[in-house]
């Protein structure tokens, strides 16, 4: 009986993930929560923990109402959503417009917890509570993102090796700006494998749609003074980092480009791309893209 009026200590707000009632209890212990073993079967006896955001509302109280109100209490929540192909840049603006949040901590929380510079999310619609601070907020979407990118890494059967999940998730970010549809994307993809094997440099407008660029339309002048390692009119193979957040679709035409000899394409007047495998092929869509 002593042990169930014992103090338990806990963020006001706290996240519980889908799973067991165990899995419930072994997330609270890694965000620092004095829970144990065995309020995962008092847990069983009261009922199923709420999964989501769940607002405690104190931070000290006995374990036997702690664990109570896992099972009763909920956050007040707004949604944001993610679009495939956008900037973080773009993206922690909108959280904090949305959230009324700051964006700088939000963009001082990304700096420190980010492994890279860029493709760090997953796009999606994600729950969050009104309350939550900036670095949480940061560090829970991270987390989320991780996890998910991770199970992709095990259904492609690739490592989920920082340097080469880097790699693929740059070629990635690449397709996801330039393809036209999710049809697309497995051609933009052999494009990009198909310049690289010969030496030539991408040359693609979507490399240069990164951070707060990622509406603005690429013209000429753009190109020659735009002087980053996105500008693939200047480098030759994939920028160094991701371009935007991508969704699943853009990382399996990464890895599963179509087999073809193809080297350009261009948007035509229905907003598909054509593809030719010659410049002067090429030269003459371009021209009748533009009548």
């Amino acid at each position: 009986m002593t042990y169930l009026f014992s103090t338990v200590t806990s963020p006001k707000i706290v996240y519980i993930p889908q799973g067991s009632v165990f899995k419930s209890i072994a997330h609270l212990q890694s965000e620092g929560v004095n829970v144990h073993f065995i309020d995962a079967f008092i847990l069983r006896l009261m009922g199923a923990p709420q999964k989501g955001w769940i607002d405690i509302k104190q931070e000290k109280m006995s374990r036997y109402e702690y664990l109570y109100q896992l099972t009763v209490a909920k956050a007040s929540t707004r949604e944001i959503t993610l679009i495939p192909g956008e900037t973080t840049d773009i993206f922690l603006k909108q959280i904090a417009e949305q959230l009324f949040l700051d964006l700088n901590l939000l963009q001082k929380a990304y700096e420190k917890h980010a492994v890279f510079k860029e493709g760090n999310f997953v796009p999606d619609t994600y729950s969050i509570p009104n309350d939550i601070h900036e670095e949480k907020l940061i560090i829970h979407l991270l987390n989320e993102s991780e996890k998910k990118m991770k199970r992709w890494a095990d259904e492609y059967h690739t490592p989920y090796d920082n340097d080469k999940w880097l790699q693929i998730v740059t070629k990635a970010s690449v397709i996801q700006k330039e393809a036209a549809s999710e049809e697309d994307m497995p051609f933009v993809s052999s494009v990009i494998d198909n310049r690289i094997q010969k030496g030539m440099r991408l040359q693609m407008d979507g490399s240069l749609n990164y951070g707060e660029y990622s509406h603005q339309k690429v013209t000429a002048k753009r190109i020659r003074m735009d002087t980053s390692p996105y500008n693939t009119y200047k480098i030759k193979g994939i920028p160094l980092y991701p371009v935007c957040n991508v969704s699943k679709a853009a990382i399996h035409a990464a890895l599963n480009p179509a087999h073809t000899d193809y080297l350009y394409f261009v948007r035509g007047k229905n907003g598909d791309h054509i593809y030719s495998s010659y410049f002067s092929t090429h030269h003459k869509n371009i021209v009748n893209a533009t009548k």
